[in-house]
């Protein structure tokens, strides 16, 4: 930049120092205007077009170094610009990320007062294990925060898992699409009771199994939601697990199963509410149930 900003400069000396002679010319050809007739024919073959050619080329590095100059303000204009653009980027980024949180505490929100009887806690979830799904994963709350074993835990619009174990910071959930899952359910409808099994190869397509159903007069189908049922010793009742996206009658004709569309997006979990009641402390049992 520097070698450039000197070679404009030395460009400007020289085309002044031509002018000023050029100039110099042209006044003595006016003093001595007889005495130089020779002269002046001279000028006019020589040094007059090298005036013109010198001002050309003088008028043409000028124009160079002002489309440098105009160059180098349109990049400081640029730098500026796009600075800007990255600050947009980033806030609108940060405004995305708001709105996408603000709709989850607002899902959450809405989710506690539709089980307003059921005392809760809010957790953010800080790690899980490997794999795509939550089927298993730790929240940031544990006993100091009042968090205990076999509390049942909730997002979106229903039934998340359960607690099984607890530090004084932290505690480990196991959710109802994980392999070693059994949750009592029953339909809303009908309360046609049902076991509800955990299966990691069946989240893959956003469904999960129930089983053991009877195979009664009652009329159950596709859309029905199924809610935890009342006879669970460790999930509270009436927790919405999902709703029937298929049924059928099992070989033995007396029992029907099939599979349900879950109402929780076990893929992206960040925060969850804790019902800070477990099974036992509302029916006074202690022993280990479904």
């Amino acid at each position: 930049m520097k070698k450039k900003n000197q070679t404009s400069s030395k460009s400007k000396y020289y085309l002044v120092g031509l002018s000023l002679f050029c100039i110099l010319l042209m006044v003595l050809s006016l003093f001595y205007d007889k005495a130089a007739a020779p002269f002046n024919g001279i000028a006019s073959v020589t040094i007059i077009p090298m005036q013109k050619g010198i001002n050309q080329v003088g008028t043409w590095l000028g124009d160079i170094s002002d489309n440098f100059d105009t160059l180098q303000e349109v990049r400081k204009e640029n730098k500026a610009l796009q600075t800007k653009v990255d600050e947009l980027i980033t806030e609108n980024n940060n405004l995305q990320e708001e709105k996408y949180e603000l709709e989850r505490l607002q899902a959450l929100y809405k989710l506690d007062q539709n089980y307003a009887d059921y005392e809760k806690t809010g957790a953010h979830v800080i790690s899980k294990d490997s794999g795509n799904w939550f089927s298993t994963f730790t929240i940031d709350k544990g006993s100091r925060d009042g968090i205990k074993v076999d509390m049942n835990v909730m997002a979106g619009s229903g039934l998340v898992g359960i607690v099984t174990k607890v530090a004084p910071t932290w505690s480990t959930v196991r959710s109802i699409i994980d392999d070693s899952s059994n949750v009592s359910g029953m339909t809303l409808t009908s309360s046609d009771r049902c076991m509800v099994r955990g299966d990691l190869s069946l989240i893959n397509e956003g469904k999960i199994r129930f089983e053991e159903m009877e195979n009664n007069e009652n009329k159950v189908q596709v859309g029905d939601q199924i809610v935890t049922s009342h006879i669970s010793d460790k999930y509270l009742q009436g927790i919405l697990i999902g709703y029937i996206s298929e049924i059928s009658v099992d070989s033995n004709n007396l029992t029907r199963s099939g599979y349900i569309t879950p109402v929780v997006d076990f893929k992206n979990l960040q925060e969850v509410l804790v019902i800070t009641t477990t099974k036992a402390d509302l029916t006074g049992k202690d022993e280990k149930g479904k």
